[in-house]
């Protein structure tokens, strides 16, 4: 009877299987929960037909105990004299009767077959496994992308301070940025992002040349521009916790969008930070066709991305913006310590002495051929909370600065920029301190994600030096302090009040992907 059992379960798994298997071999691609539920429905069926089995059982077993009794009558009735059965000799058993042995063989047949199904069940379930892998990780693919940027340039570069000619004079290729990210998105609302950033990757951030082969390796200034969870809650409000790119320099560089060639007017003279640790809020309250209004506000350590420092209070800067027509202005503003509010181990010595501020404006116009806008910023203290007032009479000080930039469009692939910046550092303690840059160039971008620029540069400083994204500029020899460099309590020692001058012609590129 214990073969009756595969005999049936040999009949359920080629009823409820066939058309599984069927399924999992001409429809391969479809999703596991389909072959689930085919799995489960041939369980039930299995279950139903267990029922029968047992009933059958019952009856085979009366009917084998009929047939062993018509077997001792048959062996009785020649001993009696009495005709032997049919197909029998005389003294020889009656043959098993056919409806027993067609069952037998039935049962062994089924037992090859149940066989046969319970591999088909078990190859099943490895494509459901297979597939559920196969979903998951495009599923992941889906929702991660990585990104990539880098400015690369070939430059021939001329600097004189107080006419002497300075180090970093010299012609070379340079790789002044290199980004490269990854952003996974959990949900439509959930996200997570990091950004690497390489600054000036083949010398020193304040782009001198290295002075000995042994220092300034490649890759020393490798940071973590970017990282950060968000949540898009409303179109009005998007949270990012962590190091984001700040509200207001992020905005300039999009509205001139020449990076690749110089930093924004804030970057450029170190009034600003691009990014920095904290909360970051964004969204836009109004965007209907070319109208909007949207705003930047973040909550940060105040020392920047590079410096993520734990302080005694936290640094505000916001902006507003909107466009209409192709016009866009903006305001915002900065205020907070600037990372120095710390902890100090003695109760009577402050880290910091004053808040530093800035206000910020930028308007223009934008159009398919033609961009022409300006920034401007006015900063108090921003080079001067940790100093003592105590010590240093010339502690409090302002600065100023403004900048003015167009672009033209003679074609799709073609474009022709000009800007022009002047920045007054110290209105306060060194009046006749003054920046001027000029950029020009002719920009060629032959693919999507690639632009080539031809670029002239000229930036002088009159009056004493400033620090700026091309370097030290002024100063008649090296090592002289700036205007920053307070020494002594009636102001800064040993001013350089010569001029400096730096002339750069380069190809300029910039490459995404």
């Amino acid at each position: 009877m214990d073969l009756l059992k595969p005999f049936a379960l040999a009949l359920l798994a080629s009823t409820a299987l066939a058309p599984g298997a069927a399924a999992a071999s001409g429809q391969a691609a479809k999703p596991a929960p389909s072959l689930q539920a085919q799995l489960h429905k041939a369980q039930a069926q299995m279950a139903r037909m267990q029922a029968q089995i047992d009933a059958l059982e019952k009856k085979l077993t009366a009917l084998t105990a009929t047939n062993a009794s018509d077997a001792k009558l048959a062996e009785a009735k020649p001993a009696s004299g009495a005709p032997a059965p049919d197909g029998a000799a005389p003294g020889q058993a009656a043959p098993e009767t056919p409806t027993l042995a067609s069952a037998v063989e039935t049962a062994r047949h089924a037992d090859a077959t149940a066989t046969q199904a319970l591999a088909s069940a078990e190859k099943a379930q490895g494509a459901i496994a297979l597939t559920q892998r196969a979903v998951a990780a495009t599923k992941w693919a889906a929702n991660t992308s990585v990104s990539g940027e880098m400015f690369l340039n070939l430059s021939n570069i001329t600097q004189h301070n107080g006419g002497a000619n300075y180090p970093a004079s010299g012609v070379g290729v340079n790789i002044k940025r290199a980004f490269i990210g990854v952003n996974h998105r959990f949900s439509g609302k959930v996200s997570a992002a990091i950004l690497l950033d390489a600054d000036n990757v083949t010398g020193q951030p304040s782009t001198v040349n290295p002075p000995n082969s042994s220092a300034n390796l490649v890759g020393k200034g490798v940071y973590v521009r970017n990282a950060y969870a968000e949540v898009k809650l409303h179109p009005a409000l998007t949270i990012r916790l962590g190091a984001a790119e700040m509200p207001w320099i992020s905005y300039a560089e999009g509205a001139e969008n020449q990076r690749h060639v110089e930093r924004s007017l804030l970057e450029r003279v170190g009034y600003g930070n691009p990014a920095d640790w904290g909360v970051h809020l964004s969204g836009d309250f109004l965007r209907q066709g070319t109208t909007s209004l949207s705003y930047g506000l973040a909550v940060v350590n105040g020392g920047g991305y590079r410096q993520a420092r734990v302080t005694k209070s936290m640094d505000v800067e916001a902006r507003l913006s909107g466009t209409w027509n192709g016009f866009y202005a903006a305001a915002g503003g900065y205020y907070g310590k600037r990372g120095n509010d710390i902890e100090s181990p003695a109760s009577n010595a402050p880290s910091s002495f004053r808040t530093a501020t800035r206000i910020d404006f930028m308007g223009g116009y934008k159009s398919s051929v033609i961009g022409i806008g300006g920034e401007y910023f006015f900063a108090r203290d921003w080079n001067n909370v940790a100093i003592n007032p105590a010590q240093f009479a010339l502690s409090q000080d302002t600065a100023s600065g403004w900048s003015g930039f167009a672009h033209y469009n003679l074609s799709r692939q073609w474009r022709a920029f000009v800007r022009y910046d002047q920045v007054h550092p110290n209105r306060m303690t060194v009046r006749d301190l003054q920046d001027d840059l000029f950029v020009g160039g002719l920009q060629f971008s032959p693919l999507k994600f690639v632009d080539l620029a031809l670029v002239y540069k000229r930036e002088t400083v009159n009056g004493g030096s400033v620090a700026t994204s091309n370097g030290v500029i002024g100063c008649s020899a090296l090592g002289q302090p700036t205007p920053n460099a307070f020494s002594t309590v009636s102001g800064p020692a040993a001013l350089c009040k010569g001029n400096g001058t730096y002339d750069e012609v380069g190809l300029f590129t910039a490459i995404r992907f």
